[in-house]
């Protein structure tokens, strides 16, 4: 430790310091450890020295004239302390601001590789990757305000259902920043963003264009002219409602014949079960199956399997003429066919694997409808009882 001195170190005494021909150190009176040191060129920096549990610590806080020697004072007791509970005297470089891109990579990372199945997780990467990134990526999180929000979603307006996407990710994320402590609470940019009026693609088909579907398989079928596999997928997708990756993944150790149920592990709401009825049993009967595969749907490859409907799926558009109808919406199609059966929503949700009834809750239309069919039948029956000039019921 330094000897006490007398010299109290003002801007004015350590301007009067001089070398004296080689370096000299000047201690201050009041602040143990807290000196200049004065080299033989007239060089003066400000220094702190102290003792702590590794030892005798000596460190340079800067030059004199770069702050004042009242700022470096404080300095100095603050790096006193570090040394003295065994800390660096100069304090930890602050961590650097984190940015949007940061956040998404741990997001990716911690939030959508743990939780998300696969096709949420591709929803999320599409929206990061393709449209938060390139807008705001290099943005500090907390520079990000809600105009750079609504700019970035007027921007996607042409694709309003990518604009809603992106905007709902982004403020997942900062949820998610909140909850890690990265943005204090109430940080979100995005909560006052309105999204765009969603158009709900509703497409249901007729009995003669399941009719046409299911000419078109056979034919498909009959001619060798598409995978037999993609043919029984595209069968079990229009006789159970489920969705594409459910069916492609199914293995024959899914299925219960004793149950008669299908037993999905890992759908997109979880393990659910599915009612394994007899056209159903009638197409994975006609499945040949192979040994050491344990996929009900076969790759062209050994031992893979099927991975994808899409090109299987053009062809059949093509030859029924339904270009407009797509894959998933067999299942709505599904659907719309148990209301006409006279099947309420909560049993619907059900079969369709639904966690919540508000996603059910879009196929109430179609019961109104149904509803209305079936108030006229009934009405119409009354009606020729008690209304002058109709005919007899029957």
């Amino acid at each position: 430790m330094p000897k006490r001195s007398t010299l109290r170190l003002t801007k004015r005494s350590v301007d009067a310091l001089t070398p004296g021909g080689k370096d000299a150190i000047f201690w201050d009176r009041d602040l143990a450890g807290f000196g200049v040191r004065v080299h033989a060129t007239g060089r003066k920096l400000c220094i702190v020295q102290s003792r702590g549990p590794a030892g005798l610590k000596r460190a340079t806080l800067g030059p004199v004239g770069d702050r004042t020697v009242e700022e470096y004072r404080r300095e100095a007791a603050a790096a006193i302390d570090r040394i003295k509970r065994g800390e660096d005297p100069r304090p930890p470089e602050p961590a650097p601001e984190p940015t949007v891109a940061d956040l998404a990579a741990l997001c990716l990372k911690d939030h959508v590789a743990a939780r998300c199945k696969p096709a949420t997780a591709e929803n999320y990467r599409k929206s990061i990757d393709g449209h938060i990134l390139p807008a705001l990526g290099g943005r500090a999180l907390k520079d990000v305000a809600p105009d750079d929000v609504a700019k970035l979603h007027h921007r996607l307006r042409e694709t309003p259902a990518a604009a809603n996407q992106a905007i709902w990710v982004l403020s997942k994320m900062f949820s998610l920043a909140e909850s890690w402590e990265m943005v204090p609470p109430g940080r979100n940019p995005c909560r006052h963003v309105r999204h765009y009026r969603a158009t709900p693609r509703e497409r249901f088909l007729t009995p003669d264009e399941f009719r046409r579907i299911g000419d078109a398989l056979k034919t498909f079928e009959a001619k060798g002219k598409m995978q037999p596999s993609a043919i029984a997928a595209i069968r079990l997708l229009m006789l159970t409602g489920c969705r594409s990756d459910e069916i492609l993944t199914l293995q024959w150790d899914d299925i219960d014949r004793a149950a008669r149920v299908i037993r999905l592990r890992d759908s997109k709401t979880g393990p659910r079960m599915v009612p394994l009825t007899e056209p159903v049993l009638t197409v994975l009967d006609r499945i040949e199956r192979q040994e050491g595969v344990p996929w009900v749907l076969r790759g062209a490859k050994p031992k893979t399997r099927l991975t994808c409907l899409s090109w299987h799926w053009r062809k059949v558009r093509a030859a029924t003429g339904l270009h407009d109808v797509r894959l998933h919406d067999c299942r709505h199609s599904y659907a719309s066919r148990a209301l006409a059966l006279g099947e309420g929503l909560a049993v619907i949700g059900r079969l369709l694997g639904h966690a919540r009834v508000g996603t059910t809750a879009k196929y109430a239309h179609l019961m109104r409808d149904a509803e209305k069919a079936a108030a006229a039948r009934t009405g119409g029956s009354i009606a020729a009882w008690i209304m002058p000039g109709n005919a007899e019921a029957a």
